[in-house]
């Protein structure tokens, strides 16, 4: 095994390492409250629910949203995803969505196509992994209930145009989801002033918080168009056994993962202090690196946009050599490079790129703290690998 120092390079999948801050604030709260959110009328349960407070408030802030109670908290971006889906869709209804997407729009989809037969219409991708909005407008029907689209590709980084998908929707009185799993935190949001209806995340992403936790953003006129995927216990109004249909309590039975959330809070009081904009220009930086280090390999392609400002920080390359996965362990063993490799759960997308032949991609994704020099390492060992396949 390498004696060099590991790289992460898979912040697609989840962010590592997260601030100081995050591990410092989930240490103490579970050494020092352990209390639930949201049950009880003593002083360390009335504190945690005053830092969750202000975690919603944080993330309102960060992504735009008119009022804190638009965001409720989940589990994670496909905890979040459903909670749309599955609320909002019914028999007769019909869905537009994409190529690019990732299993956890494609597969609650299929769900509810096998289960009551939902209509569906994915439309396609180009060779970089970019949607076309006028096919998103060849697709409306008079059933047309929700358009789906990811900001940015966990593939490409390819970034989509959902302003103008978003008018399309609006114009046809289709509700309008957008995946941001790969873009908060990366680009600036503000969900007020955009054509958005609903916004899914996680917040162990780009929001650099832990695993575990995750927001959907719903419009306040459209909260009762949404069903609450889960029943339960949420602390208010106690005495009834009607789900509450105010939010976020709507969304929110059980108890929240609080020390998740109180990590969440120190992150976002992280991403909020150096700014969105501060991000995305290391981020651009080290994409640009990679682009410019990786694109002449021989015996690789590199799908996606050519300009960093195009696409979030993931770069993907297609081999002609071997498995991605054969690679990826070749670069962690010999090299302590850790990176994504296959099909990142987004399988319709290698058709469109032509990596589905290869079996999927190495997938390349620094994040706020990956340095240049790292990069220099990653892109040094690679060319290393193309050398030695090519003979």
């Amino acid at each position: 095994m390498s004696e060099q120092p590991l790289i992460y390079l898979d912040n697609a999948a989840t962010s590592f390492p997260k601030p100081d801050s995050v591990y410092a604030a989930m240490d103490a709260y579970h050494r020092n409250s352990g209390a639930p959110v949201g049950r009880g009328a003593y002083r360390k349960s009335i504190e945690l629910q005053s830092s969750i407070d202000q975690c919603r408030k944080l993330a309102a802030k960060l992504l735009g949203a008119a009022r804190p109670e638009e965001i409720a908290f989940t589990f994670n971006g496909t905890d979040s995803l459903n909670t749309i889906i599955h609320g909002v869709l019914k028999p007769g209804d019909h869905v537009i969505t994409s190529d690019v997407e990732h299993n956890s729009v494609l597969r609650p989809l299929q769900t509810l196509k096998d289960r009551w037969g939902l209509e569906t219409t994915i439309v396609p991708a180009d060779q970089t992994g970019l949607v076309e909005p006028q096919a998103f407008q060849n697709a409306i029907r008079k059933n047309t209930r929700l358009i789906i689209l990811n900001h940015a590709s966990n593939v490409t980084g390819t970034i989509q145009p959902v302003n103008d998908v978003g008018d399309i929707a609006r114009n046809a009185g289709a509700l309008f989801l957008v995946d941001a799993a790969q873009s908060a935190g990366h680009l600036p949001l503000n969900v007020a002033e955009m054509p958005i209806d609903f916004l899914a995340c996680p917040g162990h992403k780009g929001l650099l918080g832990p695993l575990g936790t995750g927001l959907v953003y719903v419009r306040s006129d459209l909260v009762d168009q949404v069903q609450s995927l889960r029943q339960g216990g949420t602390g208010t109004r106690s005495e009834e056994e009607t789900q509450p249909v105010s939010m976020p309590e709507r969304f929110e039975s059980g108890n929240h993962n609080a020390p998740g959330l109180i990590g969440l809070r120190a992150a976002l009081e992280y991403v909020l202090e150096l700014g969105v904009s501060q991000f995305r220009q290391h981020e651009q930086q080290l994409t640009a690196q990679l682009l410019e280090g990786l694109q002449q390999l021989p015996g690789f392609l590199l799908p996606g946009p050519g300009a960093a400002e195009d696409r979030v920080g993931v770069v993907s390359l297609v081999s002609q050599f071997a498995e991605p996965q054969v690679l990826a362990s070749i670069l962690d063993e010999n090299f302590g490079i850790q990176i994504r490799a296959g099909l990142h759960c987004a399988p319709r997308i290698h058709a469109c790129i032509g990596s589905k032949e290869a079996g999927g991609t190495l997938r390349f994704s620094p994040g706020p703290f990956t340095t240049v020099q790292q990069i220099e390492t990653a892109v040094a060992a690679m060319q290393e690998l193309a050398q030695s396949f090519a003979g």
